[in-house]
């Protein structure tokens, strides 16, 4: 009978060590980057909207409090874009037009407050109102407010385009 000698491994050899190893280290690479840009975004915005959330509250219950009477009110209103002029024309619940309100308004930009336009609107004709814009072209968010003598208000919000 002859000896056996055991057989020494040659090179690298995989263990369940490595495995081990090698997923540890896997998913701390994916946690610290996880953890750094989570830390990068509350950096760069840390969720705050408004810095007066309280007032912002209040003033949106008063804002709901004002589309209640708004609808109790029951005028509709319209806006078109005509070169050079936007027109609001506000009707009654029964159709009727609303005549001697006091509208003021602006036009913004959806994307940016950047050329925000106020225009001054005359009543031309029995519930229709126009607003003298200048020269613009594109789209614009427009927010009318418009108040009768005795004091009730309306806001209507459109978007429109010019040319």
């Amino acid at each position: 009978m002859s000896a056996t000698h055991p057989v020494q491994p040659r090179g690298f050899r995989f263990t369940g060590w490595h495995m081990l190893w090698g997923v540890t280290a896997f998913f701390a690479v994916i946690i610290a980057v996880d953890v750094v840009f989570t830390v990068l975004a509350v950096r760069t915005y840390p969720g705050q909207v408004s810095v007066t959330p309280y007032e912002d509250g209040i003033l949106y219950n008063q804002r709901i409090a004002q589309q209640d009477a708004q609808a109790a009110l029951g005028w509709r209103a319209a806006a078109e874009a005509e070169p050079g002029l936007v027109v609001l024309t506000v009707q009654d619940a029964e159709g009727r037009p609303v005549r001697g309100l006091t509208v003021t308004a602006r036009l913004e930009r959806p994307a940016t407050e950047a050329g925000r336009r106020t225009p001054t609107f005359v009543e031309t004709t029995p519930g229709r109102y126009e607003g003298t814009t200048g020269a613009i072209d594109g789209a614009w968010d427009l927010t009318a407010e418009a108040v009768d003598a005795g004091g009730r208000r309306f806001v209507a919000e459109r978007r429109l385009t010019w040319p």
